[in-house]
């Protein structure tokens, strides 16, 4: 990816090395453990949570049995993580994308007569409290509707690479641009539509609205790299494959798959790798925002 010598963006909050407190007031949408019947774990709930442990690098059995976060809990003080030559050019990659979705989706909204609201991007290490509760770096990066922020712990980076074989530049692009995708989908008032609909619905429904949601996310992805590529050319070659590697590496299938040898499309809830795969190449295939409309399709 040609990033180097890019503008970078002024909303980037660095709260690594921050202490932090797990009492946290929730003000965004909770994260909600797949039960069965008499609040009981299903084999659908159970394989959901196996995959996403995988995928995450944490003990399934924490999950397992409840999932709590202690109250109270502090991240490594910043002396004990360094900032090395290398995290301080990440930290400047990620700065450089976010304000690369920023000058593309500030174009696409006024092009709709709208005004787009930047989203902040914060950095922390090991743990932080957001508008949606207390997280650890284990949970992976995460988009919070309820101070409209993205949470990214750089070491998720090396997971991406080392652990599920998906290196590359424009990869660790495709996970930011993913989650910018859903703040756009907040200020669209889609992400709030599907939350009540889930209220309404039974757990493989609400799972089934949820796929929708993380592939429009993946569409809106590809969206952003269309329309950065053709203005900024910021795509090399291997670039978009790097990209489709990653999708397939973090699909519900795949992690299922290597987590348990089974796979229940019932406990999806971002989409198999193909769908992954797919609904990103629709986004890039001519940057078409309309054609992200993952709701209305019989067939994902």
């Amino acid at each position: 990816m040609r990033w180097r010598g890019g503008r970078r963006s002024s909303n980037i909050e660095d709260r690594r090395g921050q202490r932090t407190g797990g009492n946290g007031r929730n003000r965004g949408i909770p994260i909600r453990l797949p039960r069965g019947r008499g609040g009981k774990l299903g084999i659908v709930g159970i394989l959901a949570i196996v995959g996403i442990s995988l995928f995450l690098g944490i003990d399934p059995t924490v999950l397992l049995q409840g999932g709590h976060q202690q109250g109270g809990m502090q991240s490594a003080p910043q002396s004990d993580m360094p900032r090395t030559g290398a995290n301080n050019e990440l930290t400047e990659f990620v700065s450089v994308v976010l304000a690369d979705t920023e000058d593309t989706w500030r174009v696409l909204f006024a092009n709709a007569d709208q005004t787009y609201q930047e989203p902040t991007l914060v950095l922390f290490s090991n743990s932080v409290q957001s508008a949606c509760g207390f997280a650890q770096s284990a949970m992976g990066p995460f988009y919070c509707p309820g101070d409209q922020k993205v949470y990214l712990d750089l070491s998720f980076f090396t997971e991406l690479q080392n652990r599920f074989d998906a290196p590359g530049d424009f990869a660790q692009a495709y996970v930011i641009a993913h989650e910018v995708g859903h703040h756009i989908q907040t200020l669209l008032g889609i992400s709030q539509k599907v939350h009540e609909q889930r209220g309404r619905l039974s757990e493989a429904e609400g799972n089934k609205l949820s796929v929708r949601l993380e592939l429009q996310a993946d569409c809106l992805a590809g969206v952003w790299a269309f329309h950065a590529d053709r203005t900024r050319q910021i795509l090399e070659e291997g670039d978009i494959d790097e990209a489709l590697n990653a999708a397939t590496a973090i699909g519900d299938d795949r992690l299922q798959k290597r987590a348990t040898g089974m796979v229940v499309p019932d406990s999806f809830t971002h989409g198999s790798s193909a769908q992954r795969v797919r609904w990103f190449k629709t986004g890039f295939k001519d940057g078409n925002v309309n054609g992200c409309d993952t709701f209305s399709v019989k067939d994902l």
